[in-house]
């Protein structure tokens, strides 16, 4: 089995997550998910979360965050070069800033990603609009993380958001 190995990013600043909002097949169906990307061979957690961030507010952290939830499931139909997916989410804490990086304008296109927002845990769990979320049901792992902290070890969190 071909499985591409992630990273995604927690931000949490004082009471928001930061996402991203990002098209998926079939066409007019958006999800919105943490940031990060793929795990490229002989690359480590760390190296790969600097490098899907790019941004100085992590490129300074010389120990990895906290490694907490992680999720396993079959590849989005988009993604033909695997069969699945296992992602590490890890929790990064900051003050919340305009999402951009290094990005020029027409990289997030690219990425098939349309906007970022920083989402109130209310507003995920209170949501009745079309787009989805992943994992499926993040307002449920995201109220334990804020409420108890990170766990001594990653959470099992729901597929993807299909």
């Amino acid at each position: 089995m071909r499985v591409r190995r992630g990273v995604r990013a927690v931000m949490l600043d004082d009471d928001r997550i930061l996402l991203c909002r990002m098209r998926i097949a079939p066409p007019g169906t958006a999800v919105w998910i943490t940031p990060g990307g793929g795990v490229e061979d002989g690359e480590s957690p760390l190296e790969a979360l600097r490098r899907e961030l790019l941004g100085d507010r992590f490129r300074a952290r010389r120990r990895l965050p906290p490694h907490v939830w992680r999720r396993a499931a079959p590849a989005p139909p988009e993604l033909t070069s695997h069969d699945a997916v296992a992602d590490g989410f890890y929790l990064v804490r900051t003050t919340a800033f305009t999402p951009r990086g290094t990005f020029s304008d027409e990289a997030p296109a690219a990425e098939n990603i349309t906007g970022f927002r920083w989402w109130a845990l209310e507003e995920i769990a209170g949501y009745r609009g079309p787009d989805l979320f992943a994992p499926r049901d993040l307002a449920t792992p995201l109220r334990t993380l804020i409420e108890a902290g990170a766990p001594a070890k990653p959470v099992p969190v729901g597929g993807s958001a299909r």
